[in-house]
């Protein structure tokens, strides 16, 4: 999982309200257990029309949208089913944060285990943003600070200290449980003797 500590990018605009999993990443995609090549399935239904005819309307068709790395919503994102893909799809884009008032539950922790940072900030705040957004300005995140600023405005916002270290690290439960390999061959060198039957 790649660090996450400050982000500079281009935003995409989505000012859509209770957006589940179903529209970020359809059933139809959710086929594989590898975490590439979802991109495409990433908001299909708006995307493209029942044809496969892709909508060159959708904000993420147009520049400077293509390569956005922050995503800017409404109330209620993720909610849903909880299919891990759905976070999977974000960041096969290349979406490492996403900007809400609220978020679903599910895959607000889901998005931590795949280093996106689930952003809920006051819908005042979130509609300032928007509008930087849709002008295709940059939005500054520095995770270290908490803050999240754009032009003239700055919000401030809070985080569980151990999610916020182990973005900051590239931690997920995997790599959480590496660094504890050290103890766990400890423990397995002096557990094999004892038990050798759990060994064979």
């Amino acid at each position: 999982m790649h660090p996450f500590t400050t982000l500079t990018a281009i935003a995409a605009p989505l000012p859509i309200e209770n957006i589940d999993t179903d529209m970020i990443i359809p059933k139809q995609f959710l086929k594989t257990i590898k975490r590439t090549g979802l991109k495409e399935g990433l908001f299909y239904e708006m995307r493209f029309d029942v044809n496969g005819k892709r909508n060159d309307d959708f904000v993420l068709h147009r520049e400077p949208y293509t390569h956005a790395q922050i995503l800017v919503a409404r109330d209620n994102f993720g909610c849903g089913s909880s299919r891990e893909h759905a976070p999977w799809a974000l960041l096969d884009f290349g979406i490492r944060c996403v900007i809400a008032p609220s978020f679903a539950d599910i895959f607000y922790n889901n998005c931590f285990k795949n280093g996106i940072l689930p952003l809920a900030l006051p819908a005042d705040a979130v509609s300032k943003l928007m509008q930087t957004a849709e002008a295709g300005q940059n939005i500054k995140i520095d995770l270290l600070a908490q803050t999240v600023s754009a032009g003239n405005h700055s919000f401030s916002f809070e985080i569980d200290p151990f999610r916020k270290h182990c973005l900051q690290n590239g931690l997920d439960d995997i790599g959480l449980t590496m660094q504890k390999l050290p103890a766990i061959d400890s423990f397995e060198s002096s557990h094999k003797p004892v038990t050798p039957w759990l060994y064979s």
